[in-house]
C-alpha cells in the first residue's frame, strides 16, 4: 500500500545495520525537504501533542476522485523535520480516501521507528498522523 518514494525509504532503511546511521539518513531526508512558509507556521498548522514545534500545511489538489492529498512541514528539531519526510513520502499525492486507508502503525514499524524513538517522538509521530488523517477526512467530507 506504501508509495514508492516509501518503499525506496524502507530498502534504503535495510541496508544501513546501525541505528545511528539510521537516524542521520532520516536527518537528511528532513533537511532535503523545502523550508515552510514562515507565513504557514500559524497555529492552525501547529500540530499539538509534539515536544518539538511542528507545522504540517496540507494541500488537497483537484475534487472528488482526483483530489490529492499533500502537505508541506516543517520543525526546529532534526529528527522530527526527518519524521516529517518520511510522513510525505508515506503520504504525499495520494487520494485523502487512500490516506485514510494507509496503516500508518505497519508501515512506520517496517522502519522498525516504533521502537527506536524516545516515548516523547513517538507521541508526536502518532499526532501527525492523526492531523493527516483528519486532514484527509475533512477532505472527504468536502467532497
Amino acid at each position: 500500500m506504501a508509495s514508492a518514494r516509501f518503499e525506496a525509504i524502507a530498502d534504503d532503511f535495510d541496508l544501513l545495520d546501525a541505528w545511528e546511521d539510521r537516524y542521520r539518513y532520516v536527518i537528511e531526508l528532513g533537511r532535503s525537504m523545502p523550508p515552510l512558509d514562515p507565513a504557514l507556521k500559524v497555529p492552525a498548522t501547529k500540530v499539538d501533542g509534539c515536544a518539538s514545534q511542528v507545522w504540517i500545511a496540507p494541500r488537497i489538489e483537484g475534487q472528488g476522485a482526483s483530489a490529492r492529498f499533500d502537505f508541506d512541514g516543517e520543525s526546529a528539531a532534526l529528527i522530527v523535520g526527518g519524521l516529517i519526510a518520511v510522513l510525505h513520502a508515506l503520504y504525499g499525492g495520494l487520494a485523502p480516501a487512500k490516506v485514510l486507508a494507509v496503516d500508518a502503525g505497519a508501515e512506520l514499524g517496517r522502519l522498525g521507528l516504533d521502537q527506536h524513538l524516545s516515548a516523547q517522538r513517538s507521541n508526536g509521530l502518532r499526532s501527525m498522523v492523526a492531523r493527516i488523517r483528519g486532514i484527509a477526512q475533512a477532505a472527504l467530507e468536502q467532497a
